[in-house]
């Protein structure tokens, strides 16, 4: 973890001269996003469907980053020596308060409290162009191919019911909802937590609307290019 709040530190001391007080918060949002960039060639496999496993491991791999950053800003002590990062701040709200806290000084529209309306809209917006996306991506999906059963005595195997298929669309559109969980998780953990929520929440949402785009750009020269040879 002193690894981590060291390498923190010194990006926050590069930014500080334009970010002052918030540069620290800047330099967790930069180290969020070259952790995601270390982990794009992974993310580009599970979106290929490469493996199976290439679709766990960036979530898997984020999940020790997320459990330094909050021991980072919820211990008072790192290596033996007072946790520097606990005395920045972004704004008016340290970076190691958490949203309670924050009601408890000044309430919900104080200067802490409307840091964390902020870092709160920022995430429901996330979700929400996450949850569009998911349910325009559900509802447009031509329907499962599921491998056939063996036929019987009868004759041919039976094909997928309707029922089945809409209930596949249908919970292809709810899921998408589940990213609307991070507004809770960043209501009880520190603000440099939720923060690192937001941004890696926002690139992954992004990481995948480029990569459709890229597919879908592929796909339509592959389909121009079958219609040039065809009419010659």
């Amino acid at each position: 973890m002193s690894v981590f709040t060291h390498l923190v530190a010194q990006l926050g001391r590069l930014l500080e001269p334009v970010l002052a007080e918030s540069a620290t918060a800047a330099a967790i949002v930069l180290f969020t996003v070259l952790v995601r960039l270390a982990l794009h060639p992974l993310s580009r496999a599970a979106f290929r469907g490469a493996t199976p496993v290439a679709g766990c491991l960036p979530v898997l791999l984020q999940l020790p980053v997320f459990f330094v950053m909050y021991r980072a800003f919820s211990s008072a002590e790192v290596g033996g020596a007072a946790n520097e990062l606990l005395g920045h701040r972004l704004f008016a709200a340290p970076l190691g308060a958490r949203w309670t806290e924050a009601l408890g000084d000044g309430g919900l529209f104080g200067a802490q409290g409307l840091v964390f309306l902020g870092l709160f809209a920022a995430i429901g917006v996330v979700a929400a162009w996450s949850a569009v996306r998911g349910r325009r991506a559900a509802a447009n999906a031509p329907a499962p191919v599921l491998p056939a059963a063996p036929a019987g005595k009868g004759g041919a195997a039976p094909a997928v019911s309707p029922e089945q298929v809409e209930a596949m669309r249908k919970l292809g559109g709810v899921l998408p909802l589940l990213s609307f969980g991070t507004l809770v998780t960043a209501a009880v953990v520190p603000l440099a937590a939720g923060l690192y929520l937001l941004t890696t929440t926002a690139w992954s949402v992004a990481e995948r609307a480029w990569l459709q785009h890229r597919k879908d750009r592929a796909g339509a020269g592959v389909g121009v290019g079958e219609s040039v040879r065809s009419s010659l």
